[in-house]
């Protein structure tokens, strides 16, 4: 697509302080100030939402921040009426920058007479007008063919990557990499594969869903320090209970890490007394007080890496290079160490 005027951002109330933080880090990219549109996002007195922007957009390449994190439907809703509105307003291309796509771990009919809402997802932004989206870790990857417009998945094993080498300098030869499950085996092989570091699964059989009845370690785990990776962390019930298996296997010391933080109910409180050193969670869902004050809890940032995938769409450029460790560096300089 030919390079059209400079990209346009536009954020609902999901997560403001990563849409914030993208913006400053295109300013910085620009040379000049990018900021977010200046829109109002309302409530009737039924809960309605209204929407109304207050800058033209007609012509315009339009990116609009919104993760369907909790409260998943008011969120979803703001989305797509946002999307109604930059369309009716005659913006040249609309993209959904989607940091975490709710409702993706319905992606499939598990037992008769259930919806596949993740299709169901993808279909209403692409009706709403959406031209292409822009995630991060879908739960499944074969969501991307639920659409029939572009679809963007980034991958937070890069990041992470970084974060691992940094914090664990000196002591990368102890390092083991667990896949939670084993259908997260690809996530955590991927990241196993980065830091060049053996890979471990933890097997569970369930009784009943949402009941974990037995756990077991399929690896030698002993002496070493374990490094859960996972996409989404809701309730930390598993999370925290395959960390305590590790180290009743001989783990020396456990740690996660999640992509997005749903951490809902009981999760802050599970993981603030489990037995893991450390939950390395992104920005991608807007983190509680409660997170945030979570002594066992870090939050690496996201905005980098969509900012960069954000120019490369607008000027045409790859994407899929962001998943490269000599691409990633530099953006992330100022976080982790070049040596």
């Amino acid at each position: 697509m030919p390079v059209m005027t400079e990209p346009k951002l536009i954020s609902g109330n999901a997560n403001k302080p990563l849409a914030a933080s993208i913006a400053r880090r295109m300013s910085m990219h620009r040379g000049m100030n990018v900021g977010l549109c200046d829109a109002r996002i309302e409530r009737f007195n039924d809960q309605e939402i209204f929407i109304e922007v207050f800058e033209n957009v007609r012509g315009e390449d339009m990116y609009i921040i919104q993760p369907t994190s909790n409260p998943a439907n008011d969120n979803l809703m703001e989305l797509l009426i946002m999307v109604d509105a930059l369309r009716r307003s005659s913006a040249a291309r609309i993209t959904a920058v989607i940091p975490y796509f709710g409702y993706a771990r319905q992606d499939r009919r598990a037992k008769a007479r259930t919806p596949i809402s993740a299709k169901l997802v993808a279909n209403l932004l692409t009706e709403a007008g959406v031209d292409r989206i822009l995630t991060m870790d879908l739960h499944a990857t074969q969501i991307q063919g639920f659409f029939d417009i572009p679809v963007d998945n980034l991958y937070a094993a890069p990041i992470f990557a970084l974060d691992v080498q940094h914090h664990f300098k000196g002591r990368m030869n102890d390092l083991m990499v667990v896949s939670p499950d084993v259908g997260g085996v690809a996530r955590a092989r991927e990241l196993a594969q980065r830091i060049g570091a053996p890979l471990s699964i933890v097997d569970k059989r369930r009784e009943k869903p949402g009941e974990v009845a037995e756990m077991t370690v399929i690896g030698d785990v002993k002496g070493r320090a374990c490094v859960i990776v996972d996409d989404i962390c809701d309730t930390a019930g598993t999370l925290v209970k395959a960390a305590q298996v590790l180290k009743d296997e001989g783990a020396t010391e456990v740690h996660a890490y999640i992509t997005h933080g749903v951490l809902s109910g009981p999760a802050v409180e599970r993981v603030s007394k489990s037995v893991m050193k450390s939950l390395v969670i992104t920005d991608s869902i807007q983190p509680s007080e409660a997170v945030k004050a979570a002594p066992n809890i870090r939050i690496v940032p996201t905005a980098p890496m969509f900012t960069q995938a954000i120019l490369n769409i607008w000027n045409g450029t790859s994407v899929s290079s962001l998943f490269e460790t000599d691409t990633l560096l530099p953006i992330y300089e100022g976080l982790y160490s070049t040596s």
